[in-house]
């Protein structure tokens, strides 16, 4: 499937401004939005897209409603717009 950076990260954008400015979503929304029936294999895509945004200071990564480390990160994760 060939899903560009760019379009990963401009669906997480677009999934984060859907929605209040304190909600998170999960990674699964971004890959069953972009391929509804093949979504798995975009999972780690997703995932690297989050933290490219991380990286551009757009985003947060959390897991359990804390700010984590997305380099060391492992298990769910939710990603939420950061709070400023």
């Amino acid at each position: 499937m060939g899903v560009s950076d760019r379009e990963l990260e401009d669906r997480i954008r677009e999934l984060l401004y859907a929605r209040a400015a304190d909600s998170s979503i999960c990674p699964s929304d971004v890959a069953r939005a972009i391929a509804p029936d093949e979504w798995r294999p975009l999972m780690e895509p997703v995932r690297q897209a989050a933290r490219r945004l991380v990286a551009a200071g757009e985003v947060e990564i959390t897991q359990r409603g804390a700010v984590v480390d997305p380099d060391s990160v492992r298990g769910p994760i939710r990603i939420r717009r950061v709070h400023g």
